[in-house]
């Protein structure tokens, strides 16, 4: 189905957008003749597949999808053309009011032009703007994947409706490489390995969208926190900290009630409007300005780690990948027109070595230019986006532009990492701001006494938080690096009588400042070894009648095995090396011990 927001976007990125358009059409075709009482919404082609959104009263499942692929086929084998023509919004309005094609005709009343395209292909037609392949029969290699609920609109006031996910390529050998990619990812998904490992949880009781670390979990991620503020301190950057809530006056003066409003959730108080921070830079403003500044302060580099909240449809919600509430390690930077450039370039440093820690050397750049809805002056995005220009071109590094797509405030980089088996992942971000400080008056002394105009600079590395760490967890398929290991060493004792020289490991290692537990359950030690290998544990500390008298443990590596006999003081110098080192694993990819 055409006529939807940023298709022109794909169409003009992705080579694969007429056939993965044309097999969402082949799909709706199917789902009619066995369904045809089914009323369709939309079918546009996405990244990597497509999906066709339905109302119908019979609940689909994936045991429906070879059923639905069987029809499909018959429809490729029918060779037919896929035809364009036009009709008068009048005309449509007809033809699929006499279909009962009510989504349809909500479209057609969002269209701007006269006239509507329409594509045939044998007996059936759609609204759609197009592109298409010539015929059915190029759609030779497809495959349904799944089967979702989906609000209309995104709206969960308006209909659910039922969306089948499928993907489409030119030949069976990609179609099939792309499945057992899927098969990989799905291997990886952060949603089932975060609590098979005690990592987290979502509870219904609380609501969707909010985020309960586990001991484990907090544990991880507050050495992801200690290590970033530690970064942060290192580059001169001042920790601060800001309320959750502020008046909605405020986010009034910021632009965030005009361009921002549907994400922020607004309440009353005492006869005031009020509004839990969907973002950190207002509060950082209000800091900045609460005395009067002087130039000799620039770059003046505020930190925080910030939980914020929006108000995410909860179509939309994704495990850790999209919340309603989360943290971001968020930094605004306040300096003078000539510092910007370099301050930026100091940024993307910045952002690297940050990567490089943890285990992230690959990543993309975008550049996004302004948006259609904007603040501030022409003269000033100009005049941010040929900033952030040129400091890409200081350090040399490529980028793509997608012109806009910046924040309502200013043009932004964003960092995109590659993980380990090829997707990106939206993390760092940098944007240049020059109608913040307009909107509050930011101003400092200059060396000529007069006041000058403070230029922002927003800037996230990681961004949230939650994502960083669902990333995390599908980049090393749930086997982080030691340095991150909530459980570091396992110490196994061979039966009972060895339990008293365990707990005597366990202390050594404990003292050595290493993350350490015993598992002293009633079970024989091949189960040990085996749920501490699908814990992922970094290292297994073995200990029976040998190793107690000889002082030793036999020691297994989670992806290495069996590393043999050694001494206490051997283990704890490997693994010191290795975390100081921050020695990172193979991403998960020799770790056949997946969590069942």
């Amino acid at each position: 189905m055409g006529h939807t927001a940023k298709t022109g976007q794909l169409k003009a990125r992705d080579p694969l957008y007429a056939l993965r358009h044309s097999a969402a059409h082949i799909m709706a075709q199917a789902i009619k003749r066995i369904y045809p009482q089914a009323k369709l919404a939309i079918g546009p082609p996405i990244e990597d597949g497509f999906y066709y959104d339905l109302d119908l009263s019979v609940k689909l499942t994936e045991e429906d999808l070879p059923k639905i692929e069987a029809e499909m086929a018959k429809v490729v084998q029918a060779d037919d053309p896929f035809v364009q023509s036009f009709l008068s919004k009048d005309e449509a309005r007809a033809f699929f009011s006499a279909r009962g094609e009510s989504y349809k005709l909500e479209i057609i009343a969002q269209i701007p032009d006269s006239k509507v395209s329409l594509y045939t292909d044998g007996e059936f037609v759609d609204l759609c703007e197009g592109p298409h392949v010539r015929s059915t029969s190029e759609v030779r290699a497809f495959k349904l994947l799944s089967v979702a609920g989906a609000y209309w609109r995104g709206d969960e006031k308006r209909p659910q409706l039922q969306r089948i996910y499928g993907t489409a390529y030119p030949t069976t050998h990609q179609l099939d490489e792309h499945l057992r990619h899927l098969e990989e990812a799905k291997r990886r998904d952060h949603r089932r390995l975060g609590p098979a490992l005690g990592l987290f949880s979502f509870e219904e009781l609380a609501g969707p969208g909010v985020v309960f670390y586990h001991p484990k979990g907090a544990l991880v991620r507050s050495l992801i926190e200690d290590e970033i503020k530690r970064c942060h301190l290192d580059r001169g950057y001042a920790l601060v900290a800001t309320p959750h809530i502020f008046r909605a006056d405020l986010w009034k003066q910021s632009g965030h009630l005009e361009h921002y409003k549907d994400y922020i959730f607004l309440f009353e108080s005492e006869g005031q409007s009020y509004g839990i921070k969907p973002m950190n830079c207002p509060g950082h403003i209000l800091i900045y300005r609460s005395t009067t500044r002087s130039y000799r302060e620039m770059p003046l580099r505020f930190f925080e780690l910030g939980t914020v909240y929006r108000q995410e449809k909860s179509g939309v919600l994704h495990g850790l990948l999209r919340v309603r509430g989360f943290t971001q390690d968020d930094a605004h930077i306040f300096l003078r027109e000539d510092q910007l450039i370099e301050e930026i370039s100091r940024v993307l440093e910045f952002e690297s070595d940050v990567l490089r820690i943890f285990g992230l050397t690959e990543y993309q750049i975008e550049l996004s230019t302004r948006p259609e809805h904007f603040i501030g002056s022409h003269e000033s995005w100009e005049h941010a986006e040929s900033a952030l220009r040129q400091a890409l071109q200081m350090r040399g590094l490529s980028y793509d532009v997608h012109a806009g797509e910046g924040a309502f405030y200013g043009p932004k980089i964003d960092i995109k990492i590659t993980d380990a088996i090829g997707r990106s992942w939206q993390c760092g971000t940098i944007q240049c701001d020059f109608a913040l400080p307009e909107r509050f008056d930011l101003t400092y002394a200059g060396s000529d006494g007069k006041l000058h105009r403070t230029i922002l600079v927003h800037r996230a590395l990681l961004g949230s938080l939650e994502r960083f760490l669902g990333m995390l967890i599908e980049h090393y398929a749930g086997a982080l690096p030691l340095w991150l290991s909530p459980v570091q060493v396992m110490v196994i004792p061979v039966a009972d009588p060895w339990l008293e020289a365990a707990q005597q490991v366990v202390e050594r290692l404990r003292c050595s400042g290493l993350r350490v537990q015993v598992d002293d359950r009633n079970e024989k030690m091949q189960a040990k070894i085996r749920d501490a290998q699908i814990q992922k544990i970094p290292y297994m500390a073995i200990i029976g009648s040998r190793e107690a008298q000889q002082k030793t443990v036999a020691v297994r590596h989670r992806s290495q095995g069996d590393l043999g006999s050694m001494s206490l003081e051997s283990l704890m110098e490997r693994i010191t090396l290795e975390v100081t080192s921050r020695s990172i694993s193979p991403c998960g990819s020799k770790d056949t011990h997946g969590v069942t």
